[in-house]
């Protein structure tokens, strides 16, 4: 890494496990770079090792089981240009590891289940981000994993999903309050009494009252818009695409609301659809289609997921580049 940064900006990506927290940070590597940014996963600030866990009854969704002070600090520490000792919880042996040196970097992103939970951690992130998937499209996809590719029975499936719910919403889920910006995972509304969950209908709500973050919308800034895109410009199988937009109230706050129901088959015709987006905080016309081609693998790529992700992650390149800027100016002055 080349010589100390004088901003670190933090960012928080919240959400439960299976939510899309790890192809969201693959996303965040297109626009930052490696060399840039820091991913610090807050698995890592476990005090009870999987036998632990085990014997007192205490998952890991349940803050007893994390180390919340020296999250603040260490993360405090980076945040000033400090190099810190993080733990390591290992994933294969359940076991906490010998701690790492992690330097300071110009993005440091913790991600995992808590990081908009504690206040203090909280007040040190210049952008968070909270991944919500509703409970339909969660249960279908862990019984499309776990029955399909590990051989679980639907009662198993359904057992472990009730088995987390009393910690998720107890502990996880209220994180999506604090959140700038929110990406809610929806059964579609395009296909009456659909079970499969294959298409999805994805929202970007957008905090209002956060300072710098300009909402990328439809058309014309404050209006409600519903789009359906023409089918000559947009190669679109059933059930075929329908775009929202406008202002609306999340957890009784103020926010702005961008929708995509459906999906897409040809990225390449994104471009259409990118050019009816503003304040996305692209570079240059069609970075957001190039983006979503890059990775055309990635889950999400051809419906709202990939698309809104992204936004985001131009979203917290410009408070990167917003915040790195005035402290350079500071530096001058």
């Amino acid at each position: 890494m080349s010589s100390k940064p004088n901003r670190v900006v933090v960012i928080g990506v919240a959400g439960d496990s299976g939510c899309g927290k790890s192809t969201f940070l693959r996303r965040l590597n297109d626009l930052f770079g490696e060399e840039f940014m820091t991913v610090i996963c807050l698995d890592d600030y476990h005090c009870l090792d999987r036998k632990q866990r085990k014997e007192t009854g205490i998952t890991a969704l349940d803050p007893r089981a994390n180390n919340f002070d020296l999250m603040y600090e260490q993360v405090k520490a980076l945040k000033e240009g400090k190099s810190i000792m993080k733990p390591i919880y290992n994933h294969e042996t359940g076991l906490l590891d010998p701690p790492e040196l992690v330097e300071p970097n110009k993005v440091i992103v913790i991600e995992g289940l808590h990081p908009i939970y504690d206040e203090r951690v909280r007040a040190l992130l210049d952008f968070s981000i909270y991944l919500d998937l509703s409970d339909e499209v969660k249960i279908a996809w862990k019984i499309q994993r776990d029955m399909a590719e590990r051989g679980h029975t639907l009662a198993d499936v359904m057992q472990a999903i009730e088995s987390r719910r009393p910690d998720f919403e107890a502990y996880i889920d209220p994180q999506k309050a604090h959140a700038d910006v929110v990406i809610q995972i929806l059964p579609t509304n395009l296909i009456p009494n659909d079970t499969e969950r294959k298409v999805l209908r994805v929202r970007l709500v957008q905090r209002s009252s956060v300072e710098g973050l300009k909402p990328a919308y439809l058309f014309d800034e404050g209006s409600t818009i519903s789009w359906i895109p023409c089918g000559t410009k947009l190669t679109c199988s059933y059930p075929g695409i329908k775009l929202f937009s406008g202002p609306d109230s999340w957890l009784g706050q103020p926010a702005s609301i961008l929708e995509i129901d459906g999906q897409f088959d040809r990225l390449d015709e994104m471009v259409y659809i990118e050019s009816h987006l503003s304040s996305l905080d692209t570079k240059y016309y069609g970075e957001l289609t190039e983006l979503l081609r890059k990775h055309p693998d990635y889950p999400g790529s051809n419906n709202g997921t990939g698309l809104l992700q992204i936004i985001v992650g131009l979203k917290m390149r410009e408070t990167f580049e917003r915040l790195t800027k005035q402290a350079e100016q500071l530096v001058t002055a």
